[in-house]
């Protein structure tokens, strides 16, 4: 007769009368009109039982629960016909990320909702914008330091290499193969550059850094890397110079070698590698290095033209074109 928690009611946001008690009550306080009884015996309040006596008509079926859910809607919930956009675009681009999806109501339909309640309606109707992969949190160990976030264009950037996942690889490549990414990102602009290579060399280093200036238009005035083997020889036992830093010298670039162990320092290249786990790798299927290039080359362009919250959601390409109208530039050429 008491309230018992059971496996039906666990989750609830309160725990209901059991039907049972409420039956024996209304039906005690119906012969003996002793309310403070009625009450003690089975651990109710007088508003309670002075509801079910409202509600009792004789007959048990009268106390039984109604919905409680409303029967209007909300004035500020969405409508059917702004579920019916978010619906379609979805549904029409099952790769969309939820920025992008928002941007794309806001410019092509006048979407007035905030990103916040765009997520929550998707949320509660189980709308997936995409499935993404799960991935280690490389991060364990956090810092409180502040982190200054150069404003210009190419005073800094982050390398580091990216290992692409074995299940992305189909057809006749060999099972102990191994395909590794190169990524750059421009600090202040959030902008990228990929490369797929077969190997992680000092000289496929070397290459990259020159395509990176050729995709930009600049030479950065630094660059930031950890203290891996295709970056420095700052961890092996190689007394010669790295030809990574030489190559850097003869441009005028700092070459900054960020503390081993510390992840978190590279954030927003380690950031990006999450990004591509969820919007290019859970996708991707490949048959050759070529292969793989020709798609990321594609996933490249995509990935600098989706808006970021950090950027005030503009787009790594849109926030490069804001800078450079201002001017704030410090690459070197």
């Amino acid at each position: 007769m008491n309230n018992i928690i059971t496996q039906n009611n666990k989750n609830k946001r309160y725990l209901p009368h059991e039907f049972q008690t409420k039956i024996h009550a209304v039906q005690m306080y119906l012969n003996s009109g002793d309310i403070s009884y009625v009450c003690r015996k089975y651990h109710i309040s007088r508003i309670s039982l002075w509801r079910w006596m409202k509600k009792y008509d004789g007959t048990p079926e009268s106390l039984i629960d109604k919905s409680h859910k409303p029967n209007t809607r909300h004035p500020n919930s969405h409508t059917n016909q702004e579920i019916r956009w978010i619906r379609n675009y979805v549904r029409r681009n099952p790769k969309i990320t939820l920025s992008e999806l928002w941007i794309k109501l806001k410019h092509d339909k006048g979407y007035k909702r905030t990103i916040i309640g765009l997520y929550r309606v998707m949320k509660r109707l189980n709308i997936k914008f995409y499935k993404g992969m799960k991935i280690k949190d490389t991060s364990k160990k956090k810092h409180n330091k502040k982190y200054e976030t150069p404003k210009n264009i190419g005073e800094k950037g982050q390398m580091d290499v990216k290992h692409v996942p074995n299940e992305c690889k189909v057809g006749t490549i060999a099972e102990d193969k191994k395909y590794y990414q190169y990524t750059y990102i421009d600090e202040a602009t959030r902008e990228r550059y990929l490369y797929w290579y077969e190997e992680h060399t000092p000289t496929n280093t070397i290459d990259f850094v020159k395509r990176v200036i050729n995709y930009l238009g600049y030479t950065p005035k630094e660059i930031q890397t950890d203290n891996g083997i295709e970056f420095t020889y700052n961890r092996a036992d190689i007394k010669k110079e790295h030809p990574l830093e030489v190559f850097l010298k003869k441009l005028g670039i700092r070459h900054h070698k960020m503390q081993p162990r510390t992840p978190q320092h590279n954030g927003k290249v380690e950031r990006s590698h999450r990004n591509d786990n969820e919007r290019f790798y859970s996708y991707l299927k490949f048959y050759s290095l070529e292969d793989l290039r020709k798609q990321g080359a594609i996933y490249l362009k995509r990935s600098n033209k989706i808006p970021m919250a950090v950027l005030g959601y503009l787009s790594p390409k849109e926030k490069r074109n804001e800078l450079e109208a201002f001017e704030m530039i410090g690459y070197l050429q």
